[in-house]
Parts: structure tokens; C-alpha cells; sequence
């Protein structure tokens, strides 16, 4: 069998096919509708126990484990871009219009003003008089040849002379190419500024029509080369310029002048250092997309003093750890843009695999920026006792009515602080994690309108959508705390406007992170319940339930944590008794204390249990059972697997029912009512698709 030989970098690209060039042969990998040129025996994956001399081949590599990046980023900027382009096409066209009123109007004018010079001034009685006017105004003899020049016909009739000026005839070939002339077309300027082989500037330009002009900018001169190679064997040269600098720099020089509606930040690690001058090179208006990798940084509570200086707050330690560093992230975006004037707009924040990315819509609103600080919190957090959480947000955004009817805000300080030293379920310590965002982490229509993008995605060009489709999903229901109502179900991408509706700017998120199932059981020491059946009490209450996108098993809601203690003391005593005592300094046997079967006794405040061991707190003196009894019906209650004639207590008025520091709404584990059998099957989770699944060793 004859051995295929090499094409030339002019061929047509195929997936698979061998380029030779400049002495040099590569492999083409096709990704969507773009192809690269990757040189013969290239890694795509890094075994950690390969040698060093096999690492350091890796110049600019292809890593196929962010297909699902870029994927996601194509289908976002396309989004947003249709929204853009139309926002731009309107102004275009209202500009156009008010220039027509202007034009007619001034034509107007110049209309009524040779009518009143026309009836003031007598006509020139003969081309002599018509000359000497011309003198008169120093002009005559160019004016005279200019008009001679000009002249197609007169008319003499012997006392008259009426002179006839037209301008030169156009032939007619010439005449129709003003209504040839292109048709104006909205700029789209998008700015991948640490291209590496070029792959998402590619893909940019091929996927993403109304795209204008691209930039793929990158520090080294061999990643810039790749990237001119890519481009010129793609046939995209007239769309794509390749640039060789530093991107802090580049960006930093179009703080003067016109930018990028779109900025791909896409680093290896932190793009804390980019983060403003990507603010002074957006748009009014613009997207910024921003990936960070440093999950040891954002999420891990190892290198606190790191995780301040990169993103100006401290981690949150515990389940939610990643999402916490989604909102730090964009806690360093809205406090880089308001510096600016400019506010953000999360429109889609996920956390994935081991990097977050966030697209973020920037916008000159120095109105809206007088919001940032109440949507900036801290939290303080029990993550060495049960786990339990309260934010404060620093300042205090309130609405005021004015006596027109109108509303306005009012800024002041927050009162403070929201929560004691102590935990007020357990008595350990609480920690601090912030300053971070406090607002919403999507926007929910253009999550609809991304959806909506999908149903008419090539599958073959997206092979990640059933996860895209699945993660959207997930992250749509968290604004809205599950799916909504069958009527509206099928029709969350039916005929939107391209137009993306813009969000309250003044929205706090009361309820910014979620718990687990077994991180509650395992601080009362029992046997993990259902993720259902937690989330069908929950709702039987009367409270929202829905799941994180950050983990599977996930349980985020507007319930207090008083009401998800109770319902997992109920849990304890309904269905998991415990089968061995809980030692009395431990956040377990705190919880359970100041539960009641009878809920006839008072509670000391939080503020009162003392510094050196969180134990339970006494009952006073009324109480009829001391903690350790308390403990005891805890120990001996309902048997697992007997028939509950009365789960939710012995009597009907509410005076009987178990309690929870006052909380004693009736419990009942209802699974039905958690499973969420409406929600479509969805590829939610991913797990990991093949061995040695992460980030790749940062290019030599």
C-alpha cells in the first residue's frame, strides 16, 4: 500500500491529515470547524510519571481536556454577540434616522432661505450686472470659470439671462454603485489574549459569523508563529491577526481608545494579573470571559495569604470551597471595573472539573457601581463544628419612595456583625472567608437563550453538549430554585428575543452556598438520609430546594439552618436512631441538646457558651429534662423501621411538637416530593472521562 504523502500548508484542512512545511511535518487535529497543526508525536495528555526531557516536548501544546471550554465559550460569545450586534444595529439605525431629520430639516431650511432671497432680490438683468456682483466679492473671475465649466444650457431672451448649472453627468454604471456599496455591518472586535496555538481564535472565526476582526495575542514569538501557521492553513488571514506581546501591555494601550467587545482571558493558573487591563480594553457593554486553574488558591484554605493577594479575599473552607471561589473571582472583576465606573453583570458562573469560568458583562454605569458594596459580604463559617454559615454584606442598599411615586436607593453602613464569635448551633469558633461577591452568579434569560443555541448545535462540532445542555440546566435551576411550572416547561427557549434582558443591579443572594447530606449526618453521627428525602421535608415546609452545579448530592436552599437542624433531629428521632453516645464536646452532642421531644424549654444564647469547651448548653431551671435525658430520647427514639403512627410529634396545637430552638414545624420525608421527576435526564455530573484527567504541565 502506497504511504499517503504530505500535503502542502495550502491544502484544504482535514482532521487527520499530514502537513509538511518549512521541513517540518504535522498532524491535523480538527476541533468545531477549526483544524491546528500539531508537529508529529506532540502530547496531548501528561502521564505525572513521565521524565522530564518527555514533559519539556510541550511547547505549545493541544489540551483536548478544555474541549468543553471552548465548546461552552463559543456557544456563550454567540449568544451574547447576537444581542450586541442588534443593540449596535438599533443605535446604528436610530443615528441614521436622526441624521435624515437633521438633513431634511437643514434642507429645509435652505429651501425657505433662497425662497426669501429669491422674492427679496431682484433677478440680474444681464450678464454683465451678474459680473460685477462677482467682483464685488473679490471672486468674479474664479467663480466666472468655475460656472463656464459647469454651464449645460442657457436661456437668453434678450433682456434675461438665466443661467442652468448642473453637475457633470455620471454614467449610469457609475450612478449605481452608491446603491452597491456594502451594507453596514455591526463591528465585532474579539481579543484572545493568551492564544497559545490559536485554537479558540480559530474556532472564533469560524463558528461565530458575525465576528469582525480577531486578535490572538501571545507573548511567546514560536506561539505566535504557530498561530500565523494555523490561521494561513485555515484561510482565515483577512480575519484573524496574530500579535506578539505582553498581554497586560497590549491591553493596557487601548485605555484611550476604542477596544474589544470581547476579552477570552484563558491563563495557566491565576488571571488575577489580567484582570485590569482587560477592564481598560473592553467595550462599553462587553464580555469578559475569564478562566482560572488555581483551585489550590481559590478553593483550599492551604495558601489563605495567596488567595488574598491574588482575588482580595479569603477562601471559604468546606463543600461549597469552589463555589465560594467563583465568587471571589468575581469579587476581583467588580472591584477592578468599579475602580472605572464600570459594573459587572455575572451572566454564567460554573465551576468545572478543576477550573471555574465565569462570562461577565461589563458595562459604564457609575450608578449601578454605588451597589457594589452591599453585594460584597463575608461569611462567617463554622467549618471545625456543624458546618453552618451566615453572611453580612458591608453595607446596607435600602429603597426609598419619593413623593412622585419614583423610587430611589439610599447607601449606609451595615450593621454589624451579623453573627456571634461562637456558632450558635454548636459553640466552636466561626472563621472568616471574604470580602466576595454577593450577587447573583447568573443571569437566567441568557442561560435560556445559551440553551436555545444548543437545540440547533451540531453535535459533531459540539461533542460536549450533552454535558453543556446538563450543566445549564443545573445552573438555570439555581436562580430559580428548581424548574418551573409544567406550563412554561418546553418553552424556556421558545421564540426569545436575542435581545439578553439586564438583571436588578441592586439583587443580594441571601442564599449563596449549599450543603450536603453527609456532611449533616456526619456531624450527629447517623446514617446518611436521602438526598430526597431531605429535600422533600424541606419543600413539605414550605421552603425552595434545588442542587448546585458545583456537586452532585448537593442540596442548596433558602431554609435557615435552624429549620435544616430540625429537620435532621427529626431525622435522628423518626428513622436513624443513635447507636452510641456523642462525647459532649463534640458539635454533635451541642445540636442534639438543644433539641426537644417535648419543646417546652428554654435555651441559653450562643453568646454564653464558653471558650473553652463547645458543649452543650444547660437547660435553666424550668426545663423539665436536662441535656444528657435530652441526649438520651435522641438515643431512643423511634426504632428504625416501626410503623410512625405521628412523625411529627404527639399533639395538633403545636405545643408538643419536637423543636429546635423554637423551630417545630411538622417533618415529614417525603421522596416523591425531592426526586424532581420533572426535570429531564440530563448529563449533570461528568466524571472523569479518562485516566490522568486534569490540567496539563504549564508549556516550557
Amino acid at each position: 500500500m502506497v504511504e499517503e504523502q504530505p500535503a502542502s500548508l495550502g491544502a484544504s484542512p482535514r482532521a487527520g491529515q499530514s502537513v509538511q512545511h518549512d521541513g517540518k511535518t504535522y498532524t491535523t487535529i480538527k476541533e468545531g470547524l477549526a483544524h491546528i497543526l500539531v508537529p508529529h508525536d506532540t502530547p496531548t495528555s501528561t502521564d505525572p510519571r513521565m521524565s522530564k526531557e518527555d514533559t519539556q516536548k510541550q511547547q505549545v501544546f493541544y489540551n483536548p481536556i478544555q474541549q468543553f471550554n471552548r465548546d461552552l465559550s463559543v456557544l456563550a460569545i454567540k449568544t451574547f454577540g447576537e444581542d450586541s450586534t442588534l443593540r449596535k444595529q438599533e443605535r446604528h439605525d436610530r443615528e441614521k434616522q436622526k441624521m435624515a431629520r437633521k438633513n431634511k430639516k437643514s434642507a429645509q431650511k435652505e429651501s425657505h432661505k433662497d425662497q426669501a432671497m429669491d422674492t427679496s432680490e431682484p433677478r440680474p438683468e444681464s450678464n454683465a450686472a451678474n459680473k460685477r456682483k462677482l467682483d464685488d466679492n473679490e471672486v468674479a473671475v474664479d467663480m466666472e470659470e468655475s460656472v463656464a465649466k459647469r454651464r449645460k444650457s442657457a436661456q437668453d431672451n434678450g433682456d434675461n439671462v438665466m443661467l442652468v448649472i448642473e453637475e457633470p453627468r455620471i454614467p449610469s454604471s457609475e450612478a449605481e454603485k452608491p446603491t452597491q456599496r456594502a451594507e453596514w455591518r455591526p463591528p465585532f472586535k474579539i481579543l484572545d489574549a493568551l492564544s497559545a496555538t490559536g485554537l479558540r481564535a480559530l474556532r472564533y472565526a469560524k463558528e461565530i459569523p458575525f465576528a469582525t476582526s480577531i486578535t490572538a495575542n501571545d507573548m511567546s514569538e514560536k506561539a505566535t508563529q504557530s498561530i500565523a501557521l494555523n490561521v494561513e492553513h485555515n484561510k482565515l488571514g483577512g480575519k484573524i491577526q496574530a500579535h506578539t506581546g505582553n498581554a497586560i501591555a497590549y491591553m493596557y494601550s487601548y485605555c484611550d481608545k476604542k477596544g474589544y467587545d470581547v476579552i477570552d482571558l484563558d491563563p495557566y493558573g491565576t488571571a488575577a494579573p489580567f484582570i485590569d487591563s482587560a477592564i481598560q480594553a473592553i467595550n462599553d457593554e462587553g464580555l469578559l470571559c475569564v478562566t482560572c486553574t488555581d483551585s489550590a488558591i481559590f478553593a483550599s484554605h492551604g495558601y489563605l495569604e495567596k488567595t488574598f493577594s491574588q482575588y482580595g479575599g479569603l477562601p471559604l473552607i468546606g463543600d461549597a470551597c469552589h463555589e465560594g471561589g467563583l465568587r471571589l473571582v468575581l469579587h476581583a472583576i467588580a472591584q477592578s471595573a468599579g475602580r472605572y465606573g464600570m459594573a459587572i453583570e455575572p451572566l454564567l458562573s460554573l465551576s468545572i472539573d478543576y477550573y471555574v469560568r465565569v462570562f461577565v458583562r461589563v458595562r459604564k454605569a457609575p450608578n449601578d457601581v454605588k451597589f457594589l458594596a452591599g453585594k460584597t459580604m463575608l461569611v462567617y463559617h463554622c467549618d471545625a463544628g456543624c458546618g453552618a454559615w451566615k453572611t453580612q454584606f458591608l453595607a446596607r442598599n435600602r429603597e426609598q419612595k419619593a413623593k412622585n411615586g419614583s423610587t430611589f436607593y439610599k447607601y449606609g453602613f451595615a450593621h454589624g456583625p451579623s453573627a456571634n464569635e461562637h456558632c450558635e448551633h454548636c459553640g466552636f469558633k466561626t472563621h472568616l472567608s471574604g470580602p466576595m461577591y454577593g450577587g447573583p452568579l447568573h443571569n437566567s434569560e441568557f442561560i435560556k437563550r445559551v440553551l436555545a443555541q444548543l437545540k440547533d448545535a451540531d453535535r459533531e462540532t459540539y461533542p460536549t453538549m450533552d454535558r453543556i445542555e446538563g450543566m445549564l440546566h443545573t445552573a438555570l435551576e439555581e436562580t430559580t430554585f428548581g424548574v418551573e411550572d409544567k406550563t412554561s416547561k418546553g418553552k424556556e427557549t421558545e421564540h426569545l428575543d436575542p435581545l439578553i434582558p439586564r438583571s436588578d443591579p441592586a439583587v443580594q443572594d441571601h442564599h449563596p452556598f449549599f450543603t450536603t447530606t453527609s456532611s449533616l449526618s456526619r456531624v450527629v453521627h447517623c446514617s446518611a438520609p436521602p438526598t430526597a428525602a431531605i429535600r422533600g421535608a424541606l419543600r413539605h415546609a414550605g421552603f425552595r430546594v434545588t442542587m448546585s452545579h458545583c456537586k452532585p448530592g448537593s442540596i442548596k436552599t433558602d431554609a435557615s439552618w435552624r429549620d435544616i437542624w430540625h429537620i435532621m433531629l427529626e431525622w435522628v428521632r423518626q428513622k436513624q436512631p443513635l447507636k452510641n453516645m456523642l462525647k459532649e464536646t463534640s458539635a454533635g452532642y451541642a445540636i442534639v441538646s438543644k433539641g426537644s421531644a417535648q419543646g417546652a424549654y428554654t435555651h441559653k444564647k450562643a453568646e454564653q457558651t464558653a471558650d473553652v469547651a463547645p458543649a452543650a448548653e444547660a437547660p435553666t431551671t424550668e426545663a423539665p429534662t436536662t441535656p444528657g435525658q435530652l441526649l438520651d430520647n435522641a438515643l431512643n427514639g423511634t426504632p428504625s423501621g416501626a410503623a410512625d403512627t405521628n412523625p411529627a410529634g404527639t399533639g395538633r396545637d403545636g405545643n408538643n411538637r419536637p423543636s429546635y430552638l423554637d423551630v417545630n414545624f411538622d417533618v415529614i420525608f417525603d421522596e416523591r416530593l425531592g426526586k424532581d421527576l420533572d426535570r429531564g435526564k440530563y448529563v449533570r455530573y461528568q466524571v472523569a472521562p479518562r485516566e490522568n484527567w486534569g490540567p496539563m504541565s504549564r508549556a516550557k
